[in-house]
């Protein structure tokens, strides 16, 4: 019979998980990693055929359009398993995980637009330095006048492999081992979105960067907030992970 499911959450450094991640954003805005995003992309960049990933169909066509549209049936299958957990009591504790799982993943995406917006940052395709006809300017600089805002930051599609940050915080007290490969797998599947995009031209790498933490400060403050039960002391934490059986070697 399994056990059941645990009652309070596993212990959460809040040095690992929050300040941490606060440090590398007031590292990002202190210290910004212009030289090495330029470095980067004009490994990817020549004059005579711009970036050598613009007009692939793999980048763009499978690793960005298949890729997004995958992520968005996931968080639709997502949204249908808490509407129907609304009306079929059996599925009545799946209630809140899911309520997390489709809120943080609909945050994680919904605030590039606006931060895209507010910024007007280029992409590295709009730039002079890259065949484009824009000035370069860093986050918190000005904008030279242009008719033409920019809206590069952060990196969206880069979103549709972090936001499953919020897969790994869902399982991290009843499954924590499956949650390390959930983590891993947003870790990867977020990089390796990010790098398509800056072959293309589409982002720098801080772009990225900057998606990477929004995502995951996003997925950590929900868990806080929805499913994180912190473990009063001296009560011995119990998770669904079967126990392992010592064998007597005497």
């Amino acid at each position: 019979m399994p056990t059941p499911a645990p009652l309070y959450s596993r212990p959460l450094s809040l040095w690992l998980c929050l300040a941490l991640p606060l440090a590398l954003i007031v590292l990002l805005l202190a210290f910004p990693p212009t030289s090495l995003d330029f470095a980067i992309s004009h490994l990817f960049y020549s004059q005579e055929l711009g970036f050598a990933g613009k007009h692939s169909y793999w980048l763009e066509d499978i690793l960005h359009d298949r890729a997004k549209q995958a992520v968005i049936s996931f968080a639709v299958l997502a949204a249908l398993g808490l509407m129907f957990s609304l009306v079929y009591k059996p599925w009545t504790r799946l209630r809140l995980p899911l309520a997390y799982l489709v809120l943080a993943m609909s945050l994680c995406t919904a605030i590039v637009t606006p931060l895209k917006v507010v910024t007007g940052v280029h992409c590295p395709w709009d730039l002079s330095e890259f065949g484009g006809t824009e000035t370069y300017s860093p986050l918190l600089g000005t904008r030279e006048p242009t008719a033409k805002p920019g809206r590069c930051w952060p990196a969206g599609h880069a979103s549709s492999g972090f936001t499953f940050f919020a897969l790994y915080f869902l399982l991290r007290d009843r499954r924590p081992r499956l949650a390390k490969v959930a983590l891993v797998f947003a870790l990867a599947l977020g990089s390796l979105l990010s790098i398509g995009r800056i072959m293309q031209g589409a982002h720098f790498l801080s772009h990225s960067l900057w998606t990477a933490l929004f995502d995951w400060m996003i997925a950590l403050g929900c868990y806080h907030f929805l499913l994180y039960r912190p473990q009063p002391k001296g009560l011995q934490l119990t998770t669904r992970e079967p126990a392992k059986t010592v064998t007597s070697l005497d």
